[in-house]
C-alpha cells in the first residue's frame, strides 16, 4: 500500500478537523509523510476551498478525512434541559443561550455532495472516523484509485472494517486526543492502549495497521513500528506547529499544567473525546454519554458558550483536544518537526 503512495516516511499527520490546515498538511506531505485534512466539520464549499489550497502547496499524496457517525437520535426534552443548565454561564457573559440546539454538521453517509467532492478531487487517501463506510461509498472511492483508511478502537471494530474492504486500519489507543473513533459511543469501552491495540490488530487482521494515540516523538514512532504497525499517526504533536490553526489560548494551554491532566469526556460534543481540562467540563462535571445530548447536537451548546465567553476575553470554554502525551509537544515548523521525528526514530523508513 505505502509503495503506491510513494511516501518515504512511516508518518501520518492526523486530520484534526478545525486544527489541521492546508499549509500544515502540505508541509508534512512535502517532507515525505502523509499530510491530512479533516473535512468532517466543514461544508462542501469550505472543503473544496481547503482542498484547492492544499493542492496549490503540494504535489505529494494527502489524506482527506470524513466523519461517518450515525444520525443523532434527538431527545428534545434532554436538549432543553441541557440548555437550561448552561443558562447561568451564558448569563455570566451577558449572552442568551440558543432557544434550541442544532445538528451542526452531518455524517458523510448522509451527505452525497461531500461524497461527490471526494470522488472529484481524487485524493491519494480518504479516511473515516466513527464507523464503517457503506459498500457504495467504498466502491465509488476505490474506483478512483483512492486508498481507504478507517479508525478502530477494538478488535471487533477492526474486523468489521477489514470485511468492508478498508485498506489499512488506524488503531486508536485510549491515549489519543480528540474524539474516540468508537462506532457506538453508548457501548462499553475497553480503553485499550495504543501499543496493546496495535499488537492485537496486527495479529487479528490481514491489512496493515497504523498506530495512533499518545505518540509525540520519534521514539514513539519507532515503538509503533517495532510493535508491527506500518506507520504512526500523530496529531497533538503537530498542534504547536505555526501552520496549525490553533489559537494563542490553545497553544498556551498545551504548554501549561493542564497538559498533564487530559480527560476523556462526552460533555463537550456528545461523544467521548480527550481534551485539556476546561471550564465547560467543570460546569457539567463527569457524565456518561447517555446523559448528554447526542453528537454533534451537544457540540452546538459548547460552541455557542465558547463564543459568548470569548467575546468577553475568556477562552476557558474552548474545546482544546489533546492526547496524553501533550506535555511532550514542541513548537517547530512542521517540516522541521518531521525531520526531528525521523532523526529520533533512528532514521526508520518504509
Amino acid at each position: 500500500m505505502w509503495e503506491k503512495l510513494a511516501l518515504t516516511l512511516p508518518l501520518i499527520q492526523a486530520p484534526m478537523a478545525g486544527v489541521a490546515t492546508p499549509a500544515l498538511a502540505a508541509a508534512v506531505s512535502n517532507a515525505g509523510g502523509l499530510g491530512s485534512l479533516g473535512l468532517g466539520a466543514s461544508t462542501v464549499e469550505q472543503a473544496r476551498q481547503m482542498v484547492a489550497a492544499l493542492k496549490a502547496q503540494t504535489r505529494g499524496p494527502f489524506n482527506l478525512n470524513v466523519f461517518i457517525h450515525a444520525a443523532p437520535q434527538r431527545d428534545l426534552a434532554q436538549e432543553l434541559a441541557w440548555l437550561k443548565q448552561a443558562s447561568p454561564v451564558f448569563e455570566k457573559f451577558g449572552a442568551t443561550p440558543p432557544s434550541a440546539l442544532q445538528e451542526i454538521y452531518t455524517s458523510c453517509l448522509d451527505n452525497p455532495d461531500m461524497v461527490r467532492l471526494l470522488v472529484e478531487e481524487r485524493p491519494a487517501v480518504v479516511s473515516f472516523h466513527f464507523g464503517v463506510p457503506s459498500a457504495d461509498l467504498c466502491t465509488a472511492l476505490k474506483a478512483e484509485g483512492i486508498l481507504l483508511l478507517a479508525t478502530a478502537t477494538c478488535v471487533q471494530e477492526a474486523r468489521l472494517l477489514e470485511k468492508a474492504g478498508i485498506d489499512a486500519i488506524i488503531a486508536q489507543g485510549f491515549e489519543a486526543g480528540g474524539h474516540r473513533g468508537m462506532f457506538d459511543p453508548q457501548s462499553p469501552d475497553d480503553q485499550l492502549s495504543t501499543l496493546v491495540l496495535t499488537r492485537l490488530l496486527v495479529r487479528a487482521c490481514q491489512v496493515p495497521i497504523i498506530a495512533a494515540g499518545g505518540i509525540m516523538d520519534g521514539y514513539g514512532v519507532a515503538a509503533a513500528r517495532a510493535s508491527g504497525a506500518m506507520a504512526a499517526q500523530l496529531g497533538t504533536a503537530f498542534i504547536g506547529c505555526p501552520e496549525s490553526a490553533a489559537d494563542a489560548a490553545y497553544r498556551a494551554a498545551l504548554t501549561g499544567p493542564g497538559a498533564y491532566h487530559t480527560r476523556m469526556t462526552p460533555v463537550i460534543s456528545g461523544r467521548p473525546a480527550r481534551t485539556l481540562p476546561n471550564m465547560f467540563m467543570e460546569h457539567f462535571g463527569e457524565r456518561p454519554a447517555h446523559q448528554v445530548p447526542a453528537y454533534p447536537v451537544a457540540y452546538d451548546a459548547a460552541k455557542a458558550l465558547h463564543a459568548a465567553a470569548k467575546n468577553h476575553g475568556e477562552f476557558g470554554f474552548a474545546a482544546q483536544w489533546a492526547g496524553q502525551g501533550a506535555p511532550l509537544a514542541r513548537t517547530l515548523p512542521a517540516a522541521e518537526l518531521v525531520a526531528v521525528l525521523m532523526q529520533e526514530a533512528g532514521g526508520v523508513a518504509l
